[in-house]
């Protein structure tokens, strides 16, 4: 009898440790299948806060996201933003806290962002703390990724609309 009891306990736990290894896998298939974008939605933030050519991502239970682009590149919402290659934050419900790797261009200084908050999503406003201030943007100006060009392309870009505005003078 003892030999029986130790056969269903073994198969019973190897059941048991099929099931649970079934269940990880298909945890960690519908987070690698989901896009960057769709994370973002469901931690209340808009899925244009990251460009359209994301690489790849990781993000861990305790929160810290860390989001992989091919190349440096630059977008424009407002004012023209910098995306490095890497880009590093805690990512919370409504919340990106110690982002490392985006800055803004705000009267021609670039300024890093530090965190970018839903406060109360019913208002239409997200706040960036761009170190020495606090800024609000509609929340519109979000919702679609926009696409990226890699930092020389833009650049260059600019740098030729400047010539031709020299030329004007």
């Amino acid at each position: 009898m003892a030999f029986f009891n130790t056969l269903l306990f073994s198969s019973t736990s190897t059941i048991f440790l099929f099931l649970s290894l079934i269940i990880l896998l298909s945890s960690k298939l519908s987070l690698s299948s989901s896009s960057i974008h769709d994370l973002l939605r469901s931690k209340g933030l808009p899925a244009g806060l990251l460009p359209e050519e994301i690489k790849s991502y990781t993000y861990s239970q305790n929160g810290h996201l860390e989001v992989f682009l091919e190349s440096p590149c630059l977008t424009k919402y407002e004012n023209r933003v910098y995306f490095e290659q890497v880009i590093t934050a805690n990512l919370t419900y409504g919340s990106l806290i110690g982002v490392e790797g985006l800055q803004q261009e705000e009267l021609f200084l670039w300024l890093p962002i530090k965190d970018i908050i839903v406060d109360d999503p019913s208002s239409g406003l997200i706040l960036f703390d761009i170190g020495l201030a606090y800024k609000q943007l509609s929340f519109s100006l979000f919702e679609v990724p926009p696409h990226c060009k890699p930092q020389g392309l833009l650049k260059n870009h600019v740098r030729n609309i400047e010539k031709g505005f020299v030329a004007l003078r």
